[in-house]
């Protein structure tokens, strides 16, 4: 926790360890607030889950925290949230278990339908794993025991899921030796300074395709796609033709601790992990209140939209229910990754997702990012960034 300093009161005498580098199964327990936490803090240092939290507090996404104040940190356990379209079956599947002991567990017939969001119980042998810095799922398969493809299953993780420190994983039962090589990128695990680097791949021209939405579809500016193939914005490019097109591996940085996100350059970095037209979860540092928004354009920084009027409201109400230039340290959460930005409220100029309840975007700021009407850097908007990053 870094300089943090918690009292934590543990309300019963016994603590359960789970398997060897596993997390631990705790009682509830007392946080003591020290300045600066919020519930979304505390629910990321203890890994509980946030609305946990809030229900065992009675409290809600707005309830302000005060300095000495006891927060209890709800028993962690192992169940497990349902996705849509889980099904009993499906989830013994992915994590070893045998359906009539899940069915049994939870007092559920065969028939008995599972609802998105609805918690269900796991058996004790189903492990849990807090990640520490340096783990990957092909570490984690030998160190268990496991395949790796047992444990990416169980987990809905795909080959560029990233793991962060303070995340928690499931531990599938069973699975025998786990006698998988590592996969490419981990016989030779990047160092902690390796820089961004570019490669190439080819993308043969389809009728329709333009230099812009090639540069959508991949994820980099399209003046890349013509500089990486000499071309100019008037070239004209014809059905058949092989273009190289520059892809940008942007290696994971370390943070001070799992509240934090990751302090990435705007050009070098940050741009190319939230692509144009790409999706993210933007949170709030100071309360913890998250919304979801698409970067819709932006060069010099990141301009984005909310995606539905929900999204719209929950921003504003962050603001305290003012559209406002003020700037607030957020984090981007993009393709597993949690980024430290800043953002701020004003709905202004272009407009592409329309019935959202914002006319207009707002602008997100990144390290080293700049306006777009000087081309300056913002000096709110970077000691924002830096607040998230922990600097």
């Amino acid at each position: 926790m870094g300089i943090i300093k918690k009292t934590v009161m543990v309300a019963a005498i016994v603590f359960a360890v789970t398997a060897a580098g596993g997390g631990i199964a705790r009682a509830d327990s007392v946080h003591t607030v020290s300045p600066g936490d919020t519930y979304w803090k505390i629910s990321q240092w203890y890994g509980a889950d946030l609305q946990e939290l809030l229900s065992a507090n009675g409290a809600n996404g707005y309830s302000v925290l005060y300095v000495g104040q006891r927060v209890t940190i709800p028993t962690a356990d192992t169940g497990y949230t349902v996705k849509p379209g889980d099904t009993y079956w499906k989830i013994g599947q992915r994590m070893g278990i045998d359906m009539n002991e899940l069915l049994k567990l939870n007092g559920a017939g065969s028939g008995d339908v599972l609802y998105s969001g609805q918690r269900i119980k796991l058996p004790q042998t189903v492990k849990r794993h807090t990640v520490k810095q340096g783990d990957t799922f092909w570490i984690l398969s030998n160190a268990y025991g496991i395949s790796i493809n047992s444990l990416m299953k169980a987990n809905d993780a795909a080959a560029d899921t990233v793991l962060y420190p303070g995340m928690t994983i499931y531990i599938p039962q069973g699975g025998g030796q786990n006698q998988t090589p590592p996969p490419a990128n981990e016989k030779n695990p990047p160092s902690a300074g390796q820089k961004p680097y570019v490669t190439y791949i080819d993308h043969t021209v389809q009728r329709g395709d333009d230099f812009w939405s090639l540069g959508i579809k991949y994820g980099v500016p399209y003046r890349e796609i013509l500089d990486a193939n000499g071309l100019m914005e008037s070239s004209v490019i014809y059905a058949g033709q092989k273009l190289k097109i520059p892809v940008h591996h942007v290696p994971v940085k370390p943070t001070p601790g799992p509240q934090y996100g990751e302090l990435l350059d705007w050009w070098s970095e940050a741009q190319y992990v939230w692509p144009i037209g790409a999706d993210a979860k933007i949170t709030d540092f100071y309360t913890g209140v998250s919304w979801n928004a698409r970067r819709t354009v932006g060069a010099n920084h990141a301009d984005v939209e909310p995606l539905t009027v929900k999204d719209t409201n929950t921003m504003k109400n962050v603001w305290g229910g003012s559209w406002s230039w003020g700037t607030r340290p957020v984090i981007v959460e993009v393709k597993g990754r949690k980024i430290a930005a800043s953002a701020s409220a004003m709905p202004h100029d272009v407009q592409h997702i329309k019935n959202n309840g914002f006319a207009g975007h707002f602008d997100v700021h990144f390290h080293n990012s700049t306006r777009h009407v000087d081309g300056k850097v913002s000096a709110e908007h970077q000691r924002d960034v830096k607040i998230v990053a922990g600097k």
